[in-house]
C-alpha cells in the first residue's frame, strides 16, 4: 500500500530534489507542510518531516471523468522525513486507494499511470 526508499541525502537535499522532479514531470506542488522539529516546522518532534501535495490536471481529469469519487483521494501526497537518522522519501500508493473508492475501469488506468509517475518522482529524487 505504500512505497518508501531510503536515500544517502539529507532531508534538505532530498525535498530540493523532489521539488524538481515534481515539476519537471508536469505536476504543481499545490502546498508543502514542513512538520518537524529541527527545521522549524508545525510539529514539536525529534525528526524532520514534509509533506508535498501535488497534483496534475490531466490526471485529474482523467479520474473525475471516470468516477467523482476519485476526488476523495485528492491531492496526492509525497513525504520526505527521518527516521532514526535516515532520510526517507515515500507515498501511499494511489491505485489500491483509487481500487477502493473508484468502481469504473477507466479510473484504474488512470489511477496506475499516476501512480508509475509518483513512484518515478521518489526513485529520481533519491
Amino acid at each position: 500500500m505504500h512505497y518508501i526508499v531510503t536515500t544517502e541525502k539529507s532531508h534538505y537535499e532530498a525535498c530540493v530534489d523532489l521539488e524538481a522532479v515534481i515539476l519537471r514531470l508536469g505536476f504543481r506542488i499545490l502546498h508543502r507542510h514542513d512538520l518537524g522539529a529541527p527545521g522549524g516546522g508545525e510539529l514539536a518532534c525529534d525528526e524532520e518531516g514534509t509533506v508535498f501535495s501535488l497534483d496534475s490536471a490531466r490526471y485529474a481529469e482523467r479520474l473525475l471523468a471516470a468516477d467523482m469519487r476519485s476526488l476523495l483521494a485528492l491531492p496526492w501526497r509525497i513525504a520526505v522525513y527521518t527516521e532514526a537518522g535516515d532520510t526517507r522519501i515515500g507515498l501511499l500508493r494511489p491505485a489500491p486507494l483509487l481500487a477502493a473508492l473508484a468502481s469504473r475501469a477507466g479510473a484504474a488506468g488512470a489511477a496506475q499511470e499516476i501512480e508509475e509517475k509518483l513512484v518515478q518522482m521518489v526513485d529520481e529524487a533519491r
